[in-house]
């Protein structure tokens, strides 16, 4: 009896500290609070009134993002594309100037996924070995430039370091000036 009443204990102490949900920080969910800090800086207090206008307003900032940032707004109905539509759940709380961390503990318990997202590391373009990157990570830098298709002839690995290194100055002027004093 006291065996069964123990194992019922851990059971129910086992429940509560798994269910038990981490509070939301920008290491965490650091896309979802990206994203709702920087369209709260594009709102006025009178926009923040109206419920519906507000969406609208999102669905429009949602418009210029890449990535995934583009991806948040997916999940939570930000784009026409959109399976799911739980942009009520972020407008109400920000009608009433809820923190963004707030904001997304309340996306996170309508959709688990919301903080899944994580942005790519970056790559210090100063200090990196082009040689020593992979393909890919060759083909994001252009990418990340909206270089796409500036290397649709290359067939070897050179033929990609040569051309970041010929769009460096360009897009990365600092990092093109730094390895040029190296």
């Amino acid at each position: 009896m006291y065996f069964n009443s123990l194992a019922a204990l851990l059971c129910l102490f086992c429940v509560v500290v798994c269910s038990a949900k981490k509070p939301i920080t920008k290491d965490n969910c650091e896309v979802c609070v990206t994203v709702i800090d920087k369209f709260e800086k594009t709102l006025k207090d009178e926009d923040r009134k109206d419920g519906p206008k507000l969406e609208k307003l999102f669905m429009k900032f949602c418009k210029d993002l890449r990535g995934k940032e583009e991806r948040f707004c997916y999940y939570i109905g930000g784009l026409k594309t959109s399976a799911t539509y739980i942009l009520g759940t972020m407008s109400k709380p920000m009608k009433s100037f809820m923190p963004s961390t707030k904001i997304c503990e309340k996306l996170r318990d309508a959709d688990n996924q919301i903080c899944d997202l994580k942005y790519d590391k970056q790559i210090d373009l100063t200090k990196v070995n082009l040689k020593k990157l992979k393909v890919k990570d060759l083909k994001k830098i252009l990418s990340d430039w909206g270089e796409d298709n500036a290397c649709k002839g290359c067939a070897e690995k050179s033929d990609f370091i040569k051309k970041v290194e010929e769009l460096m100055p360009k897009y990365a002027p600092e990092a093109a000036k730094k390895r040029e004093e190296l």
